[in-house]
């Protein structure tokens, strides 16, 4: 029988001490994973291919998501727009029928059955007052609503800045706020109903 020809994987050394050789004649054994490839371990789940054009994220973190898109300037404007044109109508409906005629506006209950006048006594004068430029007697009515009235004005300013700006508007009123609107609505009420304060009363 004729025997099989054999291929050596390494070549013995010649001297001792000399480490062993690789025979040049034993082909590679191929490559598992191809060059530039990125290792995964058994049985992970692979990455989804990234789609062409993508933008790939290399840190160790996700990124934040981009934020949603501004609303157009129209939507913006409309709720300040339409509370203002509701205090404007308010105003020139009291400007035309005029409250010191009676009977086209109601009575306040509290002067009615009491005598004694509430903070809002005289504000639809003072509004009509106001609504034909006449600043003096609109203060003789009710000073208290034409401090009202400029401290909407500067509101209402602030908000349309902010909404022309795509800045949204927050109007928090701490307690202590309210505490003291309330305190300055109490003082106002008591002083216009004594002798003395009798200039504030309507």
């Amino acid at each position: 029988m004729d025997a099989q020809p054999t291929t050596e994987a390494e070549t013995p050394p010649t001297h001792p001490g000399e480490p062993t050789r690789p025979n040049p004649t034993t082909p590679p054994e191929p490559e598992t994973t191809p060059r530039g490839a990125a290792e995964t371990a058994p049985g992970a789940p692979s990455a989804p291919p990234v789609p062409p054009g993508a933008a790939v994220w290399h840190g160790g973190y996700a990124p934040a998501p981009p934020p949603p898109p501004s609303r157009s300037l129209l939507r913006r404007l409309s709720p300040p727009v339409a509370t203002l044109a509701g205090v404007v109508a308010a105003f020139v409906y009291v400007g035309a029928v005029d409250p010191n005629e009676p009977g086209h506006y109601p009575v306040c209950p509290l002067l009615r059955f009491t005598g004694i006048y509430c903070p809002g006594c005289g504000g639809l004068r003072s509004a009509h007052a106001f609504a034909h430029g006449d600043l003096p007697a609109a203060l003789g009515a009710n000073a208290l609503a034409v401090v009202g009235y400029g401290i909407f004005a500067v509101v209402m300013a602030v908000w349309l800045v902010r909404a022309v700006r795509a800045v949204p508007m927050r109007l928090a009123v701490s307690p202590v706020w309210w505490w003291g609107i309330g305190a300055v609505l109490a003082l106002f009420t008591l002083v216009r109903n004594l002798p003395f304060g009798s200039a504030l009363a309507p």
